[in-house]
């Protein structure tokens, strides 16, 4: 398991598992800065103290060898794990120099040395985490004495102390934001800009070094593989940081509406009223508090910020009822009694952090005090494109087929086929008109009208605001299928529409040595098309980097893949053991992690009514003689992760007539609870009224009179 995705919408919660998830980051972040440290320590020895020449380079080959990078998510990309084994590779290629006594190292301070230690110094010591420290303090410590105002003071004092208190709130949030996005900015720059600069001092090794020529041969292959590996990373980052950067300003705009809830939960701090003996009176406890509302359960859990971040254990109690608490009765503001159900006669005082905090408390309660609608926390709407009504419909099918025909009859080796982006007016026109049935008399093979840009663009168009998706990543990891089976549990039309998709992309990559489209290429293009984001999260932006892989298999092995339906008994013709699913684990759940999300980058028109060109197209021309070679080179590795990620494609169909609705299921699998919404039970249970639940990947039941979530996949249907 990997480091976790630091959500923006946490930075407006604050809770404990996200600041666990912040130290987690920076414990990495500094044992990547001991680790530089360390290297260049080593590498001065190295060059100061050649007498001592064997015992400093093969400590340093032993450094390299047990330092492992961790990267944000579940699953490693080919590109990530050949560069968390570049610092093995590396360490091997230094043993096997220093048995031939032939290593120099003249130019290691301008190949490795300084450019690691201006990573380490201008990004790694450049996170201010000592500024987000001290805007934490100074905004709590600001709502604390807030919070204890008397409410009997005027009411101009009172609006200049939240006055007060809301700047010190946004001005926290938004140093949260940025250290946020500086942390995980960093944790992406590390996988080349730590790795660059050693093999950047391999490169310069071969130069001076005669007798380890037929070395340098030999590593050679690993060497350029290496070079697209790092190239693609950085590729990817580009993308990932504009998303990742888009993202966190719209949660700076809207905080509410991207503020993190659940219809079986409630969360935040509270700050509860601990009455002690006379003449000690009480005292107020900060605590982050969650209520799961169908149980009417209040756990609490004490922690500070400004203590270490140490969590405290965990009080819960059952709710009987929840009142308004009036300031005549208590000289503070946003308080509400709780009456306990398990302790009779006891009441706890809390109180919420601002009015509309307090609003939102009694509303998830079901208190009695009247409050005003919630905010909508709901995700906003994607937007669609206008005019377009694209529909898996035989016109549909029809303009995929014209459009494929023209592509291969007049433009197969057009350079950077489908990178190239039409003109939007054009396009826009071109698709209205071929999905428009009684326009069917245009031949794209013929016309002059129609570019094939604007052929490829439409067709792009067409693919992506189809209302039945192709593809979406919400099944993630559930079980270790091929893609072979996968595909054929699609709806007969989108498997034809696929199918047809996938034949016409392997003939252009054919033709890659015109074109330049290798597979690899093609991925990058329509992998973002084909497989869609059910929510736009960090974590689905972090996982861009597996979609490309998924539309490569279904490339490469269309001919198989789009044939006849594979055998399902539990021995596959392959050998491939259908085994029971991976579950999900509940933060992984709550955030309804998809496996992919549409760069804008890739894929987008042009919006100018000029033949402008795609991102990509940009940065083809200096990458070309790299991303030829990328599906050669990531072949002979590609075969693990096709296992290890044909799971990723098991959201193909988008079928939405599977809804369950108040049915009855038997579990498959045990299972044990995560999270107190979620049920435990044991191969056989019977759940009864199973409804399909808003949390993707689950569902709810009802098992021995209590109700909650259950996987998916881990239950059949009765």
């Amino acid at each position: 398991m990997g480091l976790h995705p630091l959500e923006f919408s946490e930075c407006y919660l604050d809770n404990p598992c996200f600041r666990e998830k912040i130290k987690a980051h920076e414990a990495e972040l500094e044992k990547t800065n001991r680790f530089i440290k360390e290297l260049y320590k080593d590498g001065k020895n190295l060059i100061n103290a050649t007498k001592q020449l064997g015992m400093a380079q093969r400590k340093f080959a032993q450094c390299l060898g047990e330092f492992h990078f961790e990267y944000i998510g579940d699953a490693k990309t080919d590109d990530e794990r050949c560069i968390d084994e570049s610092l093995q590779e590396f360490s091997s290629f230094l043993k096997n120099l220093e048995d031939q006594r032939e290593l120099m190292m003249r130019n290691i301070t301008e190949t490795l040395m300084k450019p690691l230690e201006k990573f380490r110094k201008e990004q790694i010591g450049a996170t201010e985490r000592k500024k987000y420290d001290k805007e934490t303090e100074k905004y709590y410590s600001s709502l604390e004495k807030l919070l204890n105002m008397s409410a009997k003071k005027k009411e101009p004092q009172l609006q200049e102390a939240d006055v007060q208190v809301e700047t010190l709130r946004q001005a926290f949030q938004g140093e949260s934001l940025n250290y946020v996005c500086k942390l995980q900015d960093i944790q992406e720059k590390k996988k080349f800009e730590c790795v660059e600069p050693m093999l950047a001092f391999f490169q310069t090794l071969f130069t001076f070094y005669h007798q380890g020529y037929e070395l340098a041969k030999d590593f050679d292959h690993y060497k350029r593989a290496l070079q697209i590996n790092i190239q693609n990373t950085r590729s990817r980052f580009e993308g990932t940081r504009s998303e990742v950067a888009y993202l966190m300003k719209r949660f700076s705009e809207t905080p509410q509406v991207y503020r993190q809830t659940s219809p079986i939960s409630f969360e935040g701090y509270l700050y509860v009223q601990e009455k002690r003996p006379p003449p000690f009176g009480s005292s107020w406890v900060k605590r982050y508090c969650t209520f799961v509302k169908e149980q009417k359960i209040l756990h609490m859990v004490t922690f500070d910020h400004r203590s270490g971040g140490k969590i405290g254990e965990t009080e819960s109690i059952t709710l009987k009822s929840c009142l308004r608490k009036t300031t005549d009765m208590l000289d503070r503001r946003f308080c509400f009694d709780l009456e306990i159900t398990d302790r009779p006669g006891t009441v706890l005082t809390v109180q919420a952090l601002s009015e509309d905090d307090y609003k939102l408390w009694m509303q998830a309660m079901g208190g009695k005090e009247p409050v005003s609608q919630p905010l909508p926390f709901h995700h906003l709407p994607h937007s669609k494109e206008r005019g377009i009504d694209a529909q898996l419909d035989d016109v549909g099918l029809n303009f995929m087929k014209y459009s494929i025909s023209a592509i291969e009859s007049r433009g197969i080796n057009d350079q950077g086929l489908y990178r190239v982006g039409g003109v939007s007016s054009k396009v826009q026109k071109l698709l209205s008109l071929m999905i428009d049935e009684k326009s069917n008399e245009v031949d794209l093979s013929t016309s002059e009208d129609w570019d094939i840009k604007t052929i490829t663009s439409a067709l792009k168009l067409y693919l992506r605001y189809t209302h039945t998706h192709t593809l979406h990543g919400h099944y993630l990891f559930f079980f270790i299928f091929s893609v072979h089976c996968l595909v054929h549990k699609l709806p007969e039309r989108n498997r034809q529409v696929l199918g047809l998709l996938m034949k016409h992309l392997a003939n252009v990559a054919a033709h890659s040595k015109a074109n330049l489209m290798t597979v690899a290429n093609l991925g990058v293009v329509f992998g973002p098309t084909l497989m869609r984001p059910q929510e736009e999260t960090v974590a689905a932006i972090m996982d861009l980097k597996f979609q490309n892989i998924v539309v490569e298999i279904l490339i490469e092995h269309h001919e198989k893949i789009f044939a006849d339906a594979p055998d399902l008994s539990p021995f596959t013709p392959a050998g491939l053991v259908l085994a029971a699913p991976t579950r999900q684990s509940k933060k992984q759940s709550r955030q309804s992690r998809p496996l992919a999300v549409y760069n804008p980058q890739v894929l987008d028109i042009p919006n100018a009514d000029s033949p402008n060109l795609t991102a990509d197209e940009t940065s083809m021309g200096s990458n070309e003689s790299v991303s030829s070679q990328s599906s050669s080179a990531s072949t002979s590795e590609l075969a693990t992760d096709k296992t290890e990620h044909a799971s990723l494609t098991a959201s193909l169909s988008s079928d939405n007539d599977s809804r369950v609705t108040g049915r009855r299921a038997k579990a498959v699998y045990p299972c044990e609870a995560e999270h107190d919404s979620e049920l435990s039970f044991q191969v056989g249970a019977i759940f009864s009224a199973v409804t399909q639940s808003r949390e993707p990947g689950w569902l709810e039941g009802d098992l021995d009179g209590k109700r909650g979530l259950i996987p998916e996949n881990y239950v059949e249907m009765l």
